[in-house]
């Protein structure tokens, strides 16, 4: 594929969108970047706040620690350390610089600050609105569809900035056209791709996640999935699911160190990369060939969660093991057959796997998710394979990722409903 091809430059853009760093689960790190941008146009402390939160938002936050609170879980924690400390310009870093100050503080904070949450019905999966006080003054910021895409400011009545919530995902006027996105054109992609485009993108992406992995094994999170997973052996394939279950035990339960996401979670961009990079290590590959199979395992995730989105019922991890499959394929000399193939194999095992929010056992499903796309492999390597018919299977890579995306966005729709029910009426 050439440099000028509008394909070629429309991945760059996507993975230069996608790949990003983010402290804590994303979605606790969008109430803190929501409160502090609107503690920011308030131009003061917030004295109280209003959060209204989708379902969605809800089950991703209310069991995972938020970081540099102290340990401290839930939508209060998350929204009073943005208000309080948050870096409004930083995005999903946003509260990556609390001060030592500022950590001290929050408790107190906590404790005269009325938080009132509420569940927001909206037809985006992701949608929060968050309204803070100060005196007479008042100011609502709404977030849509993206962790970080404000669609509505506004101060005391005044709308300073209004989008339309319904068109949030392509309110961004220089948002690349993901539906570019096919297995054939990724394989492509990866083998001529010119590296100094993506280099930065994909050691930042090595580096971070390597080393909340190696935090991981090194400490105590969560249920140490991780650890668990080497005490059962020490082949290759035990060591990609562990290494890629110890990153979201660390970040499921109060690391500080940043993840590089993809598709707008740092689960599953554990999930896509720390598999890879193990078994470019056991096979002695050269740097390059780990880059080029790091783009396979990235964009053919991105493929397969753009029909599905960012939030549903349909466990993340399940997409990203796919595409971790993939990654490996191609690090064994895997074409574009053996990669399709992969991938079909994969989401026709583990597809059904449910999303009951952001918590320790996270890891566990990532783990079951990388050794699907691994066995997903395995099985084409011995001359084993599912077939349109097997299932939800479909004649056709493409066919199949279609046909799975639609399970995930519409028919699990209602299961997503009665999750957050389950989750909200037991608690």
């Amino acid at each position: 594929m050439e440099r000028n091809n509008p394909v070629y430059q429309t991945y760059l853009d996507i993975l230069h969108r996608e790949l990003v760093p983010a402290m804590g689960c994303t979605e606790p790190i969008a109430i803190a970047y929501c409160a502090a941008v609107a503690r920011s146009v308030l131009a003061a402390i917030p004295e109280k706040m209003t959060v209204e939160a989708s379902g969605n938002i809800i089950k991703n936050v209310k069991s995972v620690v938020v970081p540099n609170t102290g340990g401290l879980r839930g939508i209060q924690a998350a929204a009073c350390i943005g208000a309080l400390g948050g870096d409004e310009h930083a995005g999903l870093e946003v509260i990556s610089h609390v001060s030592e100050e500022t950590k001290t503080s929050l408790k107190m904070y906590m404790e005269h600050t009325p938080v009132k949450v509420q569940p927001f019905v909206s037809d985006e999966l992701l949608d929060l609105i968050i309204t803070v006080y100060s005196g007479q003054d008042q100011v609502k910021v709404r977030i849509a569809g993206e962790h970080t895409h404000i669609v509505l400011v506004e101060r005391n009545g005044e709308i300073i900035l209004k989008a339309d919530p319904e068109a949030a995902h392509a309110a961004e006027t220089n948002e690349p056209d993901y539906t570019l996105l096919t297995v054939e054109r990724i394989c492509d992609f990866a083998n001529t791709c010119e590296l100094e485009d993506i280099q930065p993108v994909l050691d930042r992406q090595i580096a971070c996640n390597t080393a909340i992995a190696e935090e991981g094994l090194q400490k105590e999170y969560g249920a140490n999935i991780g650890k668990v997973l080497l005490k059962t052996g020490n082949d290759v394939r035990t060591r990609a699911k562990a290494w890629a279950a110890a990153g979201s035990d660390a970040r499921m339960n109060g690391s500080e160190k940043p993840v590089v996401i993809c598709s707008g979670s740092g689960n599953q961009g554990l999930t896509v990369s720390l598999p890879v990079i193990v078994y470019a290590r056991e096979l002695h590959v050269e740097q390059e060939k780990l880059y080029r199979a790091l783009l396979v395992s990235n964009l053919i995730t991105l493929h397969a969660k753009t029909g599905i989105g960012r939030l549903s019922a349909y466990c993340g991890a399940v997409s990203a093991g796919a595409g971790a499959g993939a990654g490996i394929a191609y690090l064994y000399g895997g074409d574009e057959r053996d990669i399709a193939h992969t991938i079909v194999n994969a989401l026709a095992i583990t597809s059904g796997i449910v999303c009951d929010g952001a918590k320790s056992s996270c890891a566990a499903k990532i783990a079951m998710a990388v050794e699907t796309g691994i066995f997903g492999y395995e099985m084409f390597r011995n001359g084993q394979q599912f077939y349109g018919g097997d299932g939800l299977v479909v004649k056709g890579v493409e066919n199949s990722i279609a046909a799975f995306g639609r399970l995930a966005r519409i028919g699990m729709m209602e299961t997503d409903h009665e999750i957050i029910r389950m989750m909200t009426e037991s608690h």
